[in-house]
């Protein structure tokens, strides 16, 4: 029997997936609520992590500790680089790096290094379910400036960015367990402003419909899923 965390970080993720999953029961953690669907072959375990770097890394870490899962999938959206991607355009994170560390008594580059987490997909079959863009997803504990939003793209050739993947890949990878981290873009910044910053009902509606394809296709991922 397999064990699979799947773990959502903002709340309007979380309140999409349990109204998704038509959930009436949940169980409390430190961190928010869980659940779990037991299926013939593993055990789905559905988890709020929370927002922002320190949930999302204790969370993981949580997870880890207690159900010591087979596989880690976190769900969620992010912000995207308008003219580098489209909106509802899926990331398949195969590295993160987490932006906000500054580092002014030592090098600055081996700070950022220390963070960055590589993820080794080679245990996930192609063709993939659903159409997705392979490549770097940024974090930090802060919605994209957009006087920033050149730099990130120049200096770390970012396309999108969260606030909290950067730490769930991160403490997967100190553990050693895979991770599937599947995000769609659910609003555009440029060097303007972003489209939800004033009307956060923007990104709400995105989410629930971004969180509501990428459970429907989570069984198809899952079997693509190498556990040996």
């Amino acid at each position: 029997m397999r064990t699979i965390v799947v773990i959502f970080s903002a709340n309007s993720e979380w309140r999409a997936a349990r109204k998704i999953c038509r959930v009436t029961f949940v169980e409390p953690t430190p961190f928010g609520e869980c659940f779990a669907i037991r299926e013939e072959t593993r055990n789905v375990i559905y988890m709020q992590g929370g927002w922002g770097k320190i949930s999302a890394a204790a969370s993981m870490q949580y997870a880890i500790s207690n159900w010591h899962p087979d596989l880690v999938v976190n769900l969620g959206t992010c912000g995207g680089f308008e003219g580098k991607v489209e909106r509802g355009e899926i990331i398949l994170a195969d590295r993160t790096l987490v932006y906000d560390l500054i580092e002014q008594m030592g090098d600055q580059q081996a700070a950022l290094e220390h963070y960055t987490a590589q993820l080794d997909l080679n245990w996930l079959a192609e063709p993939y379910p659903q159409a997705v863009r392979k490549g770097l997803l940024l974090s930090a504990d802060r919605d994209i400036l957009p006087e920033q939003v050149g730099w990130l793209q120049e200096t770390f050739g970012g396309i999108a960015a969260d606030w909290e993947s950067g730490a769930i890949a991160w403490v997967c990878q100190q553990n050693h367990v895979k991770c599937l981290i599947l995000r769609a873009v659910s609003d555009l910044v440029n060097g303007d402003g972003g489209e939800a910053y004033a009307d956060i009902g923007v990104f709400h509606q995105a989410t629930e419909q971004i969180i509501t394809d990428l459970l429907t296709h989570l069984p198809e991922w899952l079997e693509r899923v190498d556990f040996s």
